[in-house]
């Protein structure tokens, strides 16, 4: 029972910010009743164009899942490759290596601001596809590598023998023996790297500092000024942009789930 009640709690505390995020999408800048009330007989839709036509919303969201989408990717291959090395050959190299790769993950993205910003400068990387996906890549590729050989070592490797026994070469073992076994981390990498891109603003935000070139969280931020704030329209756009992230959460969540319980279990 207590348990029950303490998990409706959890459950209902979660979903109070986004309670409060529909009923403000859904009221006009002129309604100055509490958020935590719906709005009365008329729904106001206004807010959601709005979001649309002057915060480019659908832009944004387009940009913001070509970012995340090629980035996930990325991670996803070379975490996998870069983790089979680490996972199989125990040398204090590789132990050295992966300090390094836990050392990594705890490095806030902000502390290196301003000599990220500075390089990436100089290599025209700035208000580039190409260049929001590298630095992307390499702030989430430590996570993805730490949790791709903690996986990888608790795989037998008798499987991996067996195949090399029947004539596989070290590359088919990769590609057509291990691979297939990682989907419950892969599916938990999927979720993290994604769910980690798609909301990024600290480095999104100088790094695609033109108008068509801002991702979905920059994009919400500039109804947002010091002269006035339009509260209904980054309501609206924010539950629009929560859409996609949404839907891949409801596809992979059955393989998110096993990941993380295998993960616990090594």
């Amino acid at each position: 029972m207590a348990i029950g009640f303490g998990l409706l709690v959890a459950i209902v505390l979660q979903l109070l910010p986004f309670y409060i995020t529909v009923t403000t999408a859904l009221k006009p800048r002129s309604d100055l009743s509490s958020q935590w009330v719906l709005p009365g007989d008329e729904w106001y839709w206004q807010n959601f164009t709005t979001a649309v036509d002057r915060g480019h919303i659908l832009g944004a969201i387009g940009n913001s899942a070509l970012v995340t989408l090629v980035s996930t990717l990325l991670v996803c291959a070379l975490g996998a490759l870069a983790a089979y090395p680490l996972a199989r050959r125990t040398s204090v190299t590789n132990r050295l290596v992966m300090v390094g790769i836990v050392g990594l993950i705890m490095v806030p993205p902000l502390s290196i601001l301003v000599p990220l910003y500075t390089m990436m400068n100089q290599l025209q990387a700035v208000n580039t596809y190409w260049g929001t996906i590298l630095v992307m890549v390499a702030t989430q590729l430590p996570l993805a590598i730490f949790l791709y050989a903690s996986f990888m070592r608790g795989l037998p490797l008798s499987i991996e023998e067996a195949a090399a026994v029947d004539g596989a070469s070290p590359v088919q073992i990769l590609f057509r023996v291990v691979f297939p076994m990682l989907k419950p981390v892969t599916a938990t990498v999927v979720i993290l790297t994604s769910v980690a891109v798609w909301n990024e603003y600290a480095l999104s935000v100088y790094l695609m500092r033109s108008p068509d070139m801002r991702t979905i969280a920059p994009a919400i931020g500039t109804f947002f000024a010091s002269s006035g704030s339009d509260l209904g329209a980054a309501a609206a756009a924010s539950l629009m942009s929560v859409v996609p992230v949404l839907a891949v959460y409801l596809v992979l969540q059955r393989y998110f789930i096993k990941g993380m319980v295998a993960g616990a279990e090594k």
